[in-house]
């Protein structure tokens, strides 16, 4: 090159595909996997390095997803959805997130959100708003956390108070909101009570009073305002905000369940949503690897490739070992989720897995690339720092290890 420089590397270079042999239960599965990836290819991988360095929203791209029918894909057909097992889903939503983190996580997001209203909604809320949310005209979040309740979801304070006309006014804060400002609609956890009744089963820091109960919250919702996106170490494209409810009136009809019911219907959604959280964290860590071998078949020292010397290639040996362990962690929870069975336990077990294992993954592929690996010139920092949030969010690592640890006791 003249002057001696030569030319930036450019990531994982077009028409490298991020390839798994994947067994599916039916063909229209494997088709409906064909599509994703082609989707997946031309929408997603090659926009992502763009808007994730700039920090922009990708505007259309949920558009795009749920045109495609890939925002309803576990749900009933009779209500939008795909009607797919959740091991297809699972599968969908890895392939995504070999892509595009962010989007895959707000894909999760987004089923996780529509969950209380197919499990605990009744006919006519289900007829009335699922069909929208499915479809992607609608696109969800999920609000639970609050600053002093993110793992202790029982110590939240946002409170819903009945009002006279049989509604319920809500004032209080939410934390970590996925698509906080961009939703068009809040799957809110609040603590109803009473007119001016502050009695209940919860007190002092665990909540002022009152029982947990579940709304869907409109985006546009009068008296609901955001914060400014937090700068996150990664998930750029998405932002993640805080939630202010001041004297926010809703309809009575946008209680899902019974008042009470809330903290059931929350950890009934996290069950499937940490195995959102797994796929999206294998799905990083599968892109990572094959970046990863890529580059390593590419790049020669001491006069061969650098994949032939043993070190180097016992490392992407256990990446791959791990990569294949942390999916098939999550498949076996989705398949007992979809005979019926219980699978609480092993979601835990999938999300602990599989994130963990997704961080060192992504922190051994930037390793293998070297000093050149820890340059933004490759994506695999991008994946180190996307796999660090897999291992916090929809409960951290510490409480998965809780609640396996809890299921031996029994």
């Amino acid at each position: 090159m003249a002057g001696g420089s030569t030319p930036k590397p450019t990531g994982r270079n077009e028409g490298v595909a991020v390839t798994v042999d994947r067994l599916l239960p039916t063909t229209e599965a494997a088709d409906l996997l064909e599509l994703t990836r082609e989707i997946a290819d031309k929408e997603l991988a090659t926009r992502v390095d763009q808007c994730e360095r700039a920090e922009s929203y990708p505007d259309g791209l949920f558009d795009t997803l749920g045109a495609a029918g890939l925002l309803g894909l576990p749900y009933p057909e009779e209500f939008g959805g795909g009607d797919q097992p959740y091991e297809v889903y699972l599968q969908v939503l890895e392939e995504i997130a070999a892509r595009w983190a962010a989007v895959a996580v707000a894909v999760s997001v987004h089923s996780l959100s529509s969950h209380p209203l197919l499990t605990f909604g009744t006919a006519e809320q289900k007829q009335r708003w699922l069909p929208e949310m499915l479809s992607g005209e609608q696109i969800g979040a999920y609000s639970l956390s609050e600053p002093q309740a993110g793992s202790d979801a029982a110590a939240l304070r946002c409170a819903a108070t009945k009002s006279d006309d049989g509604g319920y006014v809500i004032d209080g804060s939410k934390s970590w909101i996925t698509h906080g400002g961009r939703a068009d609609f809040y799957t809110l956890f609040a603590r109803t009570r009473q007119g001016s009744d502050s009695g209940g089963q919860e007190r002092s820091d665990r909540g002022s009073g009152g029982s947990i109960s579940c709304f869907l919250i409109p985006g546009d919702l009068a008296g609901l305002s955001f914060g400014k996106p937090e700068e996150k170490m990664g998930l750029h494209a998405v932002p993640t905000t805080s939630a202010y409810y001041d004297q926010a009136h809703i309809e009575a009809d946008r209680l899902i369940g019974a008042e009470g019911q809330g903290l059931q219907i929350a950890f009934s959604a996290l069950d499937s949503g940490r195995l959102g959280i797994a796929a999206v964290a294998v799905g990083i860590a599968q892109a990572a690897l094959a970046d990863a071998t890529r580059y390593a078949n590419e790049r020669t020292t001491f006069g061969c490739k650098i994949i032939d010397h043993q070190g180097l290639g016992f490392l992407l040996a256990d990446m791959a070992a791990a990569v294949v362990s942390a999916r098939a962690t999550y498949l076996d929870a989705a398949r007992r989720r979809d005979l019926g069975r219980p699978y609480s336990t092993q979601a835990s077990v999938a999300k602990l897995v599989a994130t963990d294992a997704a961080m060192k993954v992504t922190t051994d592929a930037v390793q293998v690339f070297g000093g050149a690996g820890y340059t933004r010139d490759y994506r695999v920092e991008r994946y180190m720092r996307e796999a660090k949030i897999t291992q916090i969010f929809e409960g951290t690592n510490q409480i998965q290890r809780l609640v396996i640890a809890r299921s031996l006791t029994d």
